[in-house]
């Protein structure tokens, strides 16, 4: 299916960095991969502008100064929110990941994520880390209210989930990656992920550990910038766990669909179930072949609101108005 983009609105853009994506109707998801990406859909969007690269530590930096915001790892926690907890654990930080010795069972997150008290976007790996040096880096430890609070202050906003992957596909429909459907075309890599076996051989083919700085690797079609790896970034849709069904007729596609009800987003039977989960997309640095193959635009996962951890970031956007 070929888009039919709007035309640029007149003037310039309303901050700096960011790309006008022309409005159009894609085919959202895949079938392909893992089942909360089915069934593929039409929809369409109208035209937006969004940042070229998620918000980095230098900018949230410049948010945190003029506002005094205290993030989500930051503040006390409350004993009412957790209950049977010992009250001497239940102080500020947020899930840290630590690469393990040698295979483990990859059903159990714990084998490589842990609650570090301390840790927080100024110390993502905890109390014995810091910031300097990666101001380029996209800021990490940022739970989904962290995110909603920067927007606005930035005259911004967080863009839906349709938004979110019709930019990222940069005008190639229904290719597996932003690029194209070669991982890694010429051996060239494209993103930062994990090469090797998740979570304890990484083979740095991509020449990065953690994070990366914000354009290290080549914009998408639309000249956006790590939409691919590096960090998820949150969107403003509840999660759902599949798409809904597709419709016959193309006229007849959602426009501008919105999940806005959390109703359908609480993970029955899984820790914290009686939280609301958001969807996060464009895999991370921690996505690997071998457990999170999701660095691809219709790849989406659910995150609780109230997560802080070193692989979530996001970007902003602003519809015109």
């Amino acid at each position: 299916m070929m888009h039919e983009p709007s035309s640029e609105p007149g003037g310039r853009p309303p901050a700096k960095d960011m790309a006008w994506i022309p409005g159009g109707a894609f085919l959202m998801g895949s079938d392909e991969f893992y089942p909360e990406e089915r069934p593929v859909h039409p929809v369409t969007v109208d035209g937006f502008w969004i940042d070229e690269h998620p918000v980095t530590v230098a900018d949230f930096r410049r948010f945190v100064k003029a506002t005094g915001y205290v993030t989500v790892a930051e503040r006390p926690l409350d004993p009412v929110d957790f209950p049977g907890a010992d009250p001497a654990v239940l102080v500020p930080g947020a899930l840290v990941f630590h690469r393990t010795r040698g295979p483990v069972d990859l059903s159990d997150v714990r084998n490589w994520w842990a609650y570090v008290p301390g840790a927080s976007w100024r110390q993502p790996e905890g109390p014995d880390s810091s910031i300097v040096g990666r101001d380029r880096h996209p800021v990490t430890q940022v739970a989904f209210e962290d995110a909603e609070a920067y927007a606005r202050w930035a005259g911004k906003t967080l863009p839906t989930e349709a938004e979110w992957e019709f930019a990222a596909r940069g005008g190639l429909e229904g290719a597996r990656f932003v690029w194209g459907d070669e991982f890694s075309p010429k051996g060239r890599m494209q993103a930062n992920t994990w090469q090797g076996e998740f979570p304890w051989q990484n083979t740095l083919e991509d020449g990065f550990e953690g994070t990366s700085p914000v354009r290290s690797f080549a914009p998408n079609g639309y000249g956006l910038y790590d939409m691919a790896g590096n960090v998820w970034e949150w969107t403003d849709d509840f999660f759902t766990p599949r798409h809904p069904d597709a419709v016959e007729h193309a006229c007849c596609a959602p426009h501008n669909p919105r999940t806005a009800s959390p109703e359908a987003s609480f993970g029955l039977g899984q820790p914290g179930e009686h939280i609301p989960r958001r969807v996060i997309k464009g895999g991370s640095h921690l996505c690997a072949p071998n457990y999170c193959l999701r660095y691809r635009p219709a790849a989406r996962q659910a995150e609780t609101v109230d997560t802080s951890t070193g692989h979530i970031g996001f970007r902003c956007m602003v519809r015109p108005s």
